[in-house]
């Protein structure tokens, strides 16, 4: 089973209230909708090479520049 999603499907699904782990760049992260038109990324992976942010806001324009390199997605519903 091909299971490609579409930004459309992405925005929905975080609309709905899911929470979303991908890889992006070698590295596991979680998404979730925070306030309309902003998102927060929390970074999962621990590389010490590659020191991130832990946790940062995003917006829905940078979640559209990143989707087309996201791979691996897990859905999860918020509690």
């Amino acid at each position: 089973m091909n299971l490609e999603y579409t930004f459309e499907e992405l925005e929905k699904i975080l609309d709905a209230g899911y929470q979303i782990y991908f890889t992006y760049v070698r590295n596991r992260y979680l998404i979730y909708k925070t306030s309309e038109n902003c998102y927060t990324q929390e970074l999962l992976s621990d590389n010490p090479k590659n020191p991130l942010a832990r946790m940062q806001m995003i917006t829905h324009k940078r979640l559209f520049e990143i989707f087309p390199f996201m791979e691996d997605f897990e859905y999860k519903a918020r509690v």
